[in-house]
């Protein structure tokens, strides 16, 4: 899957690892997420890569489960990481199967 999407765009799959780009703004209160009126044409063009993420995995999907498990995901990277947990186990799996004998 990785290479498929680094083929298509390797900002895609940026945005699968590291999360969305919202584009923020300094205020008198501090940071905050500018509305959408305000972003630039490369804000919209970056933050366009999560939907383009969310896209590719949903369309791959076969089983309707896995689909039902990703639908409320937020973000590509959430949706990815909920697809990892489910076919590779946690973190905690992932060790103990390292140091289960075959």
């Amino acid at each position: 899957m990785r290479v498929f999407i680094e083929a298509i765009d390797i900002a895609i799959w940026d945005v699968i690892e590291n999360g969305p780009y919202i584009p923020m703004t300094k205020d008198s209160d501090g940071k905050r997420e500018k509305h959408w009126s305000e972003w630039s044409d490369d804000e919209k063009k970056r933050a366009q890569y999560d939907y383009k993420a969310k896209n590719i995995i949903t369309s791959t999907l076969f089983i309707d489960e896995l689909f039902f498990r990703i639908s409320q995901c937020k973000s590509s990277k959430e949706m990815w990481d909920t697809l990892q947990v489910t076919h590779e186990g946690t973190s905690d799996v992932k060790r103990s199967r390292k140091h289960t004998p075959l």
